[in-house]
């Protein structure tokens, strides 16, 4: 909304304009933002000294009235909000993590932190008191950082059938990813209902498996089982 003052200050003018003229021509510059029920915002500048109640009242009339017209245009296109985001919608995102445990998100020298962003491409920031803010480009992008945030504070689980990434081979068994930063190994005589004579004849590294947790020692140690995982109980 615009005004224009006449030299004597008595006639004036209330102008509707999205343009940005009357801000360049004219005395005010007073900007309301809303809904058909209120006002949401709004934002005034003035290159006089004052505007009187009277004329305030006729500019928050005549601005309901442009922003019902721009209402009426926009419902022509869409008529309510819609339920879900857009999957290709940036999004912002918040997650609480303990505050005695930032240290794990963050990792030796930011490199947990760091492979976050770099595979999910999202933007990863931590306060003092734990909250994770997210910010994405896409759902994809979202639902990727936040699970793999989710999966570094996770317990495993014993009985709960995991898919994992193999990491290591050894003549012995399969070190296999089951959350981030958590490996548990898979002997040899647990990779398959068969005899196995060579790991490599089952799985490679980097290869992406299911396995179950057998077995979980007070020091951290996991033990897997792809055999299980092919036929769960």
């Amino acid at each position: 909304m615009g005004l224009i003052t006449s030299d004597n200050k008595k006639d004036y003018a209330i102008i509707t304009d999205i343009a940005g003229i009357e801000d360049h021509f004219g005395d005010m510059d007073f900007k309301l933002a809303g809904t058909r029920t209120g006002i949401t915002a709004f934002q005034m500048d003035l290159k006089i000294t004052g505007v009187g109640i009277d004329v305030l009242e006729k500019v928050f009339e005549q601005a309901e009235r442009g922003r019902n017209h721009i209402l009426n245009e926009m419902e022509k296109s869409i008529s309510k909000s819609a339920s879900e985001l857009s999957r290709t919608a940036p999004r912002i995102t918040i997650k609480s993590i303990p505050k005695d445990r930032i240290g794990e998100l963050i990792g030796p020298g930011g490199k947990t932190i760091r492979a976050i962003i770099e595979q999910s491409k999202a933007d990863i920031n931590i306060d003092d008191e734990g909250k994770v803010t997210i910010s994405s480009p896409d759902l994809e992008s979202s639902s990727k950082a936040i699970s793999m945030i989710d999966g570094l504070f996770e317990e495993v689980q014993i009985g709960k059938i995991y898919t994992g990434k193999v990491k290591r081979i050894a003549d012995f068994g399969a070190f296999v990813e089951i959350l981030p930063g958590k490996e548990g190994l898979c002997h040899i005589s647990k990779l398959d209902s068969k005899r196995v004579n060579s790991v490599r004849d089952i799985v490679k590294e980097g290869e992406i498996i299911s396995v179950k947790v057998i077995g979980l020692d007070r020091s951290g140690k996991i033990d897997l089982s792809r055999k299980d995982a092919l036929t769960p109980a």
